[in-house]
């Protein structure tokens, strides 16, 4: 099964997305033919975004001013 995250547009009163090619070659699917889709919402929490990023020291402390 092919995963992708895509963004919905509007066309007429419906609302589309495209399967990227990448996924639709991996699943071998081609125009005109019927699939089926699992709709679920995209959460948008950031756990994991700063990956890689270390704790603070002291030189990243912001000195105040007088």
């Amino acid at each position: 099964m092919a995963r992708a995250l895509v963004k919905t547009r509007k066309v007429g009163g419906s609302i589309v997305v495209r399967i990227p090619k990448e996924a639709a070659e991996q699943e071998g699917i081609e125009a005109g033919e019927l699939v089926e889709l699992e709709v679920r919402k995209a959460r948008k929490d950031w756990f994991g975004a700063l990956e890689g990023v270390g704790s603070f020291s002291r030189e990243d402390e912001l000195d105040t001013h007088d």
